[in-house]
């Protein structure tokens, strides 16, 4: 992408999109702002209409387009990148429409939700002298980008094995099954929507092609039919239906969080969306355990799980190779409980140990940099700067492109076709272009 002041179209006014256009209004509106909105939801544009207006006053709001509307979007705005941060298997119809129009794009995790949507993308870009670039911030976190380049320099010579575990917890990981997530037909299940981050993880670090997959899960926890079996009684459809909500730690009060109440409570009229169903309730079709076996092209081997109920949430990674071990241990958020405090056995941080053959295990100290801890490990700013000021001399290659899309959802897609079979899956005969290692 050219560096310049660009005019952005954000396609999507959820909560997601205010990284974006936040940044657009703050720290980057001297190369960027947003001119159009595209979304289902009047209600949600408005709230994006305050966001801006709270920095330019009475000047014109960014134009109104719905999702029809935006092949007019394109031809009447005429901005020089999109940005789509519309659910998950809607994305495909954006980036392909912009790039058939020229028009470069920024689109959130997972790149889509099916092969064939994929395809339809990659046909798209082939065709097209714009670009599509995905937003992968935990390229960004210092501690991730620290194992990128501890396995780069041959800190544990050649990779044979990687074990990569991820833990989310009963605030963050019961999140995905309240809304439209627990519908696997939108968003792939968490090994599409969530799980995407950590395959292209371990693809970055590793420099290599995924070409098995193998997987095993299920829904283990949530879900009525697990409910019912624990011995849990009724429930209300939705946390606004329970009088007992206070003292459920299930429940999400939107009232309570002045952007959940303006983004969804508030816009339930427009479109119907509700943000806040039972994680015990009925229709829920992802899962919340996941175990997955993944072969690389190069020989190396990684194992997978994903917890969604978790009494904490982080990820433990440890790397074998032919000259040592390296692990990783982040403790994002050490517990949930009704009174806050720090852990005295689990403390929130990271740490990095390198262990080589025959040699101690030391402890690699975890760059924190001018941006510090917060947005997903320092990540946030850092991934933004690249996205609208334009990337540097990056021998890390942190920025990802369409092959990198293609390749962290094939993990996800192969190992949703192995849950259904039963059977290992070639990532080939998906059909998606990986590209080259």
């Amino acid at each position: 992408m050219t560096v310049g002041r660009r005019r952005y179209a954000v396609v999507g006014t959820g909560n997601r999109a205010q990284l974006y256009v936040d940044a657009l209004l703050t720290t980057h509106a001297d190369v960027g702002t947003p001119v159009a909105w595209c979304d289902v939801n009047a209600v949600r544009m408005s709230y994006y209409d305050d966001r801006y207006r709270s920095v330019h006053g009475d000047a014109p709001a960014p134009r109104r387009y719905g999702p029809d509307d935006f092949a007019a979007l394109l031809a009447e705005v005429r901005p020089d990148g999109v940005i789509v941060t519309s659910p998950d298997w809607t994305h495909h119809r954006y980036v392909v429409a912009a790039l058939e129009h020229g028009c470069d794009v920024i689109v959130e995790k997972p790149l889509t939700t099916s092969a064939g949507h994929a395809l339809a993308i990659a046909r798209a870009a082939e065709e097209s002298a714009a670009r599509a670039v995905l937003t992968f911030n935990y390229r960004y976190s210092p501690r991730n980008t620290e194992v990128r380049r501890l396995i780069a320099s041959g800190a544990v010579g050649d990779v044979t094995s990687v074990h990569f575990e991820w833990l989310l917890d009963t605030a963050h990981g019961a999140d995905y099954f309240r809304r439209w997530h627990r519908e696997k037909d939108k968003s792939g299940g968490l090994l599409v929507h969530k799980a995407t981050h950590h395959f292209d993880l371990a693809n970055w670090w590793l420099e290599d092609v995924p070409a098995t997959v193998f997987a095993l899960g299920g829904l283990r926890f949530y879900g009525a039919r697990r409910a019912a079996e624990r011995g849990l009684g009724p429930r209300p459809a939705r946390s606004r239906d329970d009088p007992a909500r206070a003292d459920d730690p299930f429940a999400l009060d939107l009232a309570a969080d002045d952007t959940l109440r303006r983004l969804y409570l508030e816009a339930e009229g427009d479109d119907g969306y509700l943000r806040d169903q039972d994680v015990f309730g009925e229709g829920i079709s992802i899962e919340d355990n996941l175990s997955v076996l993944v072969g690389y092209e190069r020989g190396a081997a990684m194992t997978y799980s994903l917890n969604a109920h978790a009494p904490w949430e982080g990820y433990r990674v440890a790397v074998n190779g032919t000259a040592g071990r390296l692990e990783l241990e982040v403790v994002e958020t050490a517990h949930q409980a009704a009174e806050p405090g720090a852990d005295a056995v689990r403390a929130e941080g990271d740490r990095i140990v390198l262990q080589r053959h025959w040699e101690r295990a030391v402890e690699v100290p975890v760059p924190q940099g001018a941006h510090g801890p917060h947005g997903h490990g320092g990540g946030d700013a850092l991934l933004l700067d690249d996205l609208f000021r334009g990337p540097g001399d990056d021998p890390l290659r942190r920025p990802a492109g369409l092959a990198d899309g293609f390749r962290s959802i094939a993990v996800g897609l192969a190992a949703n076709e192995s849950l259904a079979t039963g059977r290992p899956v070639r990532v080939a005969d998906l059909g998606l272009p990986l590209g080259p290692r």
